[in-house]
């Protein structure tokens, strides 16, 4: 495409003076030289040619066939040149956005020496701008404005640029509007938008999209470049529109047992308007008392329920519904259909009802301790619904006892007791203010019906004081000082009584006495005062104060109470020091119990073993025969083999008979001692049995010796001599001396024969 020829230039024309010394000349004289250029210019984009252009000649009054022109600076032999008569060529193409001027410097030298024969000087060469750059926009322009604006308020600025010079028509740019010119308008020069109207309405376009031309050389004329952009306007939204209800009637049905806050339902609203700007009040014309509506997250209409409502009173409910707009513009959008009142109907349903007390909560008052009035009063509930059931009142809950389940009355620890037909409260047994003044519980009525509907009440009982609690004595701290002298205040008592209103208490003296006194300060309080002093810790004796206390009730009660003073020594300021304990005058109850029981328990402990030594005893002489029996056995049991006077006097037949009769036989089980082990037949002569037998007793040191089989370990009842037999009896005569048997007479002498103890004159004598 060829570029359009351009007109424009600009002609620089520049004389300099120029001040030069001549190098040659010893005296130094002044001589005026001068620089001459001629008219030059170049313009831009300009292609480079052969021959190359012109633009301008230079000279010098130095100038001969010696000198030549030399130049440097910007672009020198680059994009310019300078030959040797002075005229500057154009090299290459230029371009103005990158460069607008170049500064180049002139010199004129000898072209043998390559002196300067003149001062060099700068100059400039201009290139001059050419339409060549198109306007630009740098963003692209969205914003927005409010709807039913005024005429002429500015909506946004658009900005174009253009690179060429704008101090010429090539860089003036100017802007125009390709639509929208009916609601908007445009600055030409500014580039400014405003609205060109008052009735933009978001309802009907919420945006638009207008086109911007930006074009240079002001807009006009041949070869103008342009550029176009898009800017979005967007409109807002303002409250101009009603709200309006969506149907003409709204129809709901409410249960009669609903609580208040309870949601009946929705009244759709219908607004143009955007959310935010939808701005719904309600009225309502009647029973604003029972109904509510208000406005909900969504700008509709939510109807709540205000009160219980009751269907044996009012079955139904008609009202009407009016809806306004909270900062609605004027005049006010009425385009479409306006609903901006609707009918509501509610049908109220029926439900059974729980039966209704009287009162919510009842409130009775008795007396304390043993009263004739067991009647508290009376609860009462009846039935809404008119149904005709019974009621039944049921003590349920005793709030004090903490019980949350419905419980029968002898099962509980509730001092009420409520008459399931009448509602009669009565008094089960005796109450005391001082532990529980007032008695909280639950009644609740059930309705003797399949639905079994219940409801409840709070009945409180508050108890009465009596004057039933005697005045008790709580400070004590009453000590008398060795250094106390007579008229000192050795301390201060004080009573209390839990009967709530019993007065001033009185304090005195039960008995008289001539150590001490009492002041009654007459606020329940009381100073005891030494009357005569003179007491010392080592005296043993002990101080007690009986003092008697009165209540202001009626009848008024009064109790006497021993006070302990004891004898302390004391600092200056009464400060306790030591104290005599009181002497123990009597054992404590509770140290008195603990003595009896521990004497209890040894008393115990000692028959048992009694007890079981008695079993035992008893074991033993069941075993055997008796110890008269045994004894008698012992001495002829040794005489075997003696003389014909003592075989006489033993049946040996006996122990034969003993041996075949089984009825004597012991019964089979474990024996309690150790038994001696025995020949397996009876038969066989009787002396080398017992002989066996006595070996055997001898060396078994483990076993219990045969004579001594029924009575070891226990000597048997009345028996002076005890038991004969020893543990370390043996035949062998190297451990035992038997001789000792030889002098306990011919009784034993048998015995002593037996053992090896010869017998001495004197027992064969005898």
């Amino acid at each position: 495409m060829a570029r359009p020829l351009l007109c424009a230039g600009v002609v620089v024309v520049i004389q300099v003076v120029l001040s030069a010394f001549s190098l040659d000349s010893p005296a130094h004289l002044r001589a005026k030289r001068e620089w001459e250029w001629k008219k030059f210019f170049v313009y831009e984009e300009t292609d480079p040619s052969e021959p190359p252009q012109q633009i301008g000649k230079i000279s010098n009054t130095h100038a001969n066939n010696t000198t030549e022109y030399i130049l440097t600076g910007e672009g020198a032999y680059t994009f310019f040149n300078l030959n040797q008569h002075g005229d500057i060529f154009v090299l290459a193409r230029l371009d103005r956005e990158k460069k607008k001027t170049y500064r180049l410097k002139a010199q004129i030298k000898d072209i043998k020496t390559k002196r300067e024969v003149e001062n060099s000087t700068e100059f400039e060469i201009v290139v001059n701008d050419i339409n060549d750059n198109s306007p630009v926009f740098s963003e692209s322009y969205v914003n927005s404005v409010n709807e039913r604006s005024e005429k002429g308020i500015t909506v946004l600025t658009v900005l174009a640029t253009d690179e060429d010079d704008p101090s010429t028509p090539n860089g003036k740019i100017s802007y125009k509007l390709m639509n929208g010119t009916n609601l908007f308008d445009i600055g030409p020069k500014t580039g400014m938008i405003r609205t060109a109207v008052n009735t933009l309405d978001r309802e009907t376009t919420s945006q638009y999209k207008l086109i911007v031309q930006a074009s240079d050389l002001s807009g006009s004329g041949p070869g103008s470049n342009s550029a176009t952009t898009i800017v979005t306007i967007n409109i807002n939204d303002i409250n101009d529109n009603k709200a309006s209800f969506a149907k003409q009637t709204f129809r709901f049905d409410v249960k009669e047992d609903e609580r208040p806050e309870f949601k009946i339902g929705i009244l759709e609203v219908e607004d143009r308007d955007e959310r935010q700007n939808k701005k719904p009040v309600f009225n309502m014309s009647k029973f604003s008392d029972l109904f509510h509506v208000k406005r909900n997250e969504m700008h509709d209409g939510v109807l709540t329920l205000t009160k219980a409502l009751d269907y044996e009173e009012t079955k139904a409910y008609h009202f009407t519904v009016e809806v306004t707009e909270e900062g609605l513009v004027q005049p006010a959008d009425i385009s479409g259909l306006a609903r901006h009142t609707t009918e509501v109907y509610i049908t109220v349903l029926d439900v059974d009802e729980p039966p209704v007390f009287t009162y919510p909560v009842y409130n009775f008052s008795i007396d304390e301790g043993p009263t004739k009035q067991k009647e508290i009063g009376y609860v009462s509930a009846k039935d809404m619904d008119n149904t005709g059931y019974r009621i039944k009142q049921v003590l349920i809950h005793n709030i004090n006892a903490g019980a949350l389940q419905r419980y029968v009355i002898e099962h509980f620890d509730c001092p009420v007791e409520v008459n399931h037909e009448t509602g009669r409260l009565t008094l089960k047994r005796e109450l005391d203010r001082e532990v529980q003044e007032l008695h909280t519980f639950q009644i609740s009525a059930l309705e003797i019906s399949p639905s079994g509907q219940k409801s409840y009440a709070l009945v409180n009982v508050r108890v009465k004081d009596i004057n039933d609690n005697r005045p008790e004595l709580v400070g004590t701290n009453v000590y008398i000082c060795e250094s106390d002298k007579n008229g000192t205040v050795i301390g201060t008592i004080e009573a209390r009584d839990k009967d709530y209103d019993s007065g001033i208490l009185s304090f005195t003296l039960a008995q008289k006495s001539f150590n001490f006194s009492l002041h009654d300060n007459r606020n329940n309080t009381a100073n005891i005062i030494l009357t005569q002093g003179h007491f010392s810790t080592e005296n043993s004796a002990s101080n007690i104060l009986e003092v008697k206390i009165r209540d202001s009730g009626s009848p008024w009660l009064e109790s006497i109470t021993p006070l302990h003073i004891p004898v302390c020594t004391c600092h200056a300021d009464r400060q306790r020091d030591y104290c005599r304990p009181d002497a123990q005058t009597a054992v404590s109850a509770s140290a008195l119990v603990t003595i009896l029981l521990c004497i209890l328990t040894i008393l115990v402990i000692v028959i048992l073993f009694a007890l079981r030594k008695s079993y035992q005893k008893e074991a033993l002489v069941g075993l055997g025969k008796s110890s008269g029996e045994i004894h008698q056995q012992l001495v002829t049991y040794d005489e075997e083999g003696g003389g014909e006077m003592d075989t006489n006097g033993y049946d040996v037949s006996i122990l034969s008979s003993a041996c075949q009769d089984c009825s004597v036989c012991p019964a089979s089980g474990p024996a309690m001692y150790a038994v001696v082990k025995k020949p397996s037949a009876c038969t066989g002569d009787m002396a080398v049995m017992i002989e066996v037998k006595k070996d055997e007793a001898d060396h078994d040191r483990d076993g219990i010796p045969y004579d001594t089989l029924h009575i070891y370990g226990y000597e048997g009842p009345e028996s002076l001599a005890g038991s004969l037999s020893s543990l370390e009896s043996s035949s062998c005569g190297s451990n035992l001396d038997y001789d000792v048997l030889s002098d306990w007479g011919p009784r034993f002498r048998m015995l002593a024969q037996l053992y090896g103890v010869e017998g001495s004159d004197s027992d064969s004598s005898y």
